[in-house]
């Protein structure tokens, strides 16, 4: 099963009840995952080469809706493209989110006296598993993926697609989304949404798991804060990511 499935109109998509956030609305890493999705699909097409880094921008909260997305070329280079990719409600002309992938064509190059560290693989199936709740009781993107946690890191695997046929950074984007939430320096007193998420790879990940070595700093007098993190696979590091945080107080509807 795809988290969006694709509509008869092209570069339309009906969500699933597994891209659900905590709260009202679609969780910001599905909806990055979407946008990255096409990028990749498009690059395989063009030749652009491989996807190695992602700048999303949550505009406003996305509805449980049919959606529609259009895709920008920056610009297309020997070396390097650029491609944004827009997504709005169908029937709406405000954008809900947009992101601006970064390509490059991978090149060999020597470098004398450079060594890459070997590590030796993890196995994070054998860590406790977490399976936390969204506030409104109905499926969400969480149960999208198996998610656990061990030595200093966060583990999580996709057990659905994003959509059928998604790449490297696609699956990434997802857990990278949570890294904020992992890092809180205190636990379900604020909401912390992310207005924004980066993250660049350094390779794609090597098997189904992504690691979150993750931290997060607040800053409550100005209701701001930061969240970032070392990505992983079983067998080392694959990149980085981070995003701002705005804090919110919990509704008093809302249980903390």
């Amino acid at each position: 099963m795809a988290i969006f499935e694709p509509l008869a109109a092209p570069n339309h998509w009906k969500p699933s009840a597994l891209a659900a956030g905590p709260f009202a609305g679609l969780q910001g890493g599905a909806v990055a995952s979407l946008l990255a999705a096409e990028v990749e699909a498009m690059a395989g097409a063009r030749n652009w080469g491989t996807a190695i880094s992602a700048a999303a921008w949550f505009l406003r909260p996305t509805p449980m809706a049919e959606l529609r997305t259009r895709l920008a070329v920056v610009i297309e280079g020997g070396r390097i493209s650029v491609v944004d990719n827009t997504l709005w409600p169908v029937g709406e002309d405000e954008p809900c989110a947009t992101v601006r992938v970064t390509l490059a064509r991978e090149r060999a190059v020597e470098v004398p006296g450079f060594r890459e560290q070997a590590a030796d693989a993890i196995d994070p199936s054998q860590f406790p598993l977490r399976s936390p709740h969204a506030v409104h009781g109905r499926s969400w993107f969480m149960d999208a993926m198996e998610a656990r946690a061990g030595g200093d890191a966060a583990w999580f695997r996709m057990r659905d697609n994003v959509i059928a046929g998604a790449g490297p950074l696609a699956g990434v984007l997802g857990p990278a989304d949570w890294t904020h939430g992992i890092g809180r320096p205190v636990q379900n007193v604020v909401a912390d949404p992310n207005p924004n998420l980066t993250v660049q790879l350094l390779r794609p990940p090597r098997g189904a798991w992504v690691g979150i070595r993750a931290e997060a700093r607040w800053r409550p007098e100005a209701g701001l804060g930061v969240g970032s993190g070392v990505l992983l696979d079983v067998h080392g590091e694959i990149g980085r990511v981070s995003m701002s945080v705005i804090l919110v107080p919990f509704s008093r509807s809302v249980p903390a």
